[in-house]
């Protein structure tokens, strides 16, 4: 039988993939660098556990025929995983929505390739519907050279996404233009966003799309927006001209303190009540084609996301090298997931 390895699979995104992959009659070995949290969960799920380190990680996950890789930030812990992977023949899957992940990791296709492995990162709300609906409205409009999508969504943060949350302040924006990437400054570009219920202000994230969606549909210029209050991103405009003041160690370490005492992430009654809706239009001149996809509450389906996506690497169901959830599954995976549903907005026409 095939055999999955969840690493860092005791914090909190983690602990809901283990859990959902067993609920399916997986059988995972739960992994990370806390040897008692590590045989805890394991105990608790009935499965086996392992305790290393990501710079012992070559020594272990060659038992393995994929990795989703669960521990954050992406940004400092991935390379050393998939230089694991890439060592002993494994795919690779994680969780990440860092921009600069998906860069680095696409800029590995051509080793991943050589290896025989798969490089899949984003298997989660992060980023496989709006990945997947980028490349839906690419199909509808080939000649699209401009992407812009947006996302709204209600629910508290999970203790690794608020810490990477916190590792990224002061660093400011991306968009990519022209086919390249750009830094601009946060809340760079706000617009009104019609989410399903009129239209709402948006500012531009640095969300994994400007890299992933330019790969999954090869348009040029693509824009991520979140919805948000106007007080909310009057704040994001006064804290990037503290940029220089957020991003300082002392201020970054006293917020990650106050994380690591304060946050979790949503109960089971969040879960089940929370939603998500991820909005996308493609432009081309004049024309303009534009849908949304509504989603469950997004730590939901991620665990399902990624345990979906893990069974079909696992199944031989995907190519070597660097893929993204539309490049790997087409972009009808997203409604595959329970609960996704998608709407078109426009048809082909005019803007």
């Amino acid at each position: 039988m095939d055999t999955l390895l969840v690493y860092g699979s005791y914090g909190y995104t983690g602990r809901l993939i283990a859990r959902e992959a067993v609920s399916r009659g997986g059988s995972p070995v739960v992994a990370g660098r806390d040897r008692n949290r590590v045989a805890a969960q394991a105990d608790a799920l009935g499965v086996e556990g392992r305790a290393f380190d990501l710079d012992a990680a070559a020594e272990h996950v060659g038992e393995f025929d994929a990795v989703v890789h669960c521990a954050g930030p992406f940004v400092d812990t991935s390379d050393p995983m998939v230089d694991a992977c890439l060592e002993t023949g494994t795919d690779y899957l994680d969780l990440t929505g860092e921009f600069r992940v998906f860069d680095r990791l696409a800029d590995r296709d051509a080793d991943a390739r050589e290896a025989g492995v798969t490089l899949l990162p984003g298997v989660g709300f992060d980023v496989v519907p709006s990945d997947c609906l980028a490349a839906f409205l690419a199909e509808r409009l080939p000649t699209a050279d401009d992407l812009a999508l947006g996302i709204a969504g209600s629910g508290s943060l999970s203790r690794g996404t608020a810490l990477t949350a916190v590792e990224h302040l002061g660093t400011g924006g991306v968009v990519r233009r022209n086919g390249r990437l750009v830094r601009v400054p946060a809340a760079y570009d706000v617009r009104e966003i019609d989410f399903g219920r009129g239209p709402t202000p948006a500012v531009t994230i640095p969300w994994g799309d400007v890299v992933t969606a330019y790969h999954s549909t090869g348009i040029e210029n693509v824009a991520v927006y979140a919805a948000a209050s106007r007080r909310a991103i009057r704040a994001l405009s006064a804290a990037d001209a503290l940029g220089w003041l957020l991003g300082s160690t002392p201020v970054k370490r006293a917020l990650e303190r106050l994380v690591e005492a304060r946050v979790d992430g949503p109960d089971e009654e969040e879960r089940e009540r929370g939603s998500a809706v991820v909005w996308g239009a493609v432009t081309d001149g004049d024309r303009r084609v534009a849908a949304r996809l509504h989603t469950p509450d997004p730590y939901a389906l991620t665990a399902d996301a990624a345990v979906s996506a893990a069974w079909r690497v696992l199944d031989d169901d995907v190519d070597a090298g660097f893929r993204t959830p539309s490049t790997a599954f087409g972009p009808e995976f997203a409604l595959e997931l329970d609960g996704v549903e998608r709407e078109l907005l426009d048809p082909v026409g005019t803007a």
